[in-house]
């Protein structure tokens, strides 16, 4: 009756193979998704993990190779992680809203301005040259083109 309405039965599903009463496939063993999972795949897992290891330390050994050795200072890196969770002005903590000023410092909401710090960036001087950078100079020629 299945040949006459174009039915074909699936041939994916079979009796899981530990017979727990669920269907297992053909990519799984033929073990249900369970069964798979519950599965000691002792050598598969082994051999990956072993191949993991060792093209993780073969980029490690690579990437070491390339740069040179740089000396960390500890104190430094401890610094540089402290700063920017305070103001510079008032030492207020400012978490994820403190402001970078272009001077390179972190602020709290009411230190964020130049005028408000004291800043030793030049905005004069950033003016100028974009000033200079959007406004060509334009000449008139010289001589008279013939």
């Amino acid at each position: 009756m299945a040949e006459e309405h174009g039915f074909q039965a699936v041939e994916g599903h079979r009796p899981c193979a530990n017979n727990c009463g669920f269907f297992g496939s053909p990519a799984t063993l033929n073990l249900c998704s369970k069964c798979f999972g519950d599965h000691p795949n002792s050598a598969k897992s082994t051999a990956e993990n072993s191949l993991l290891v060792a093209s993780s330390s073969a980029t490690a050994r690579s990437t070491v190779e390339n740069y040179p050795a740089v000396p960390a200072t500890g104190s430094g890196a401890a610094q540089a992680a402290g700063r920017p969770n305070r103001c510079s002005a008032c030492r207020k903590r400012v978490g994820l809203s403190g402001f970078k000023c272009r001077c390179g410092t972190t602020f709290c909401g009411s230190h964020r301005y130049p005028e408000q710090h004291a800043c030793p960036f030049d905005y004069k001087a950033l003016g100028r040259e974009a000033i200079a950078r959007a406004n060509p100079v334009v000449k008139a020629d010289k001589l008279d083109k013939i």
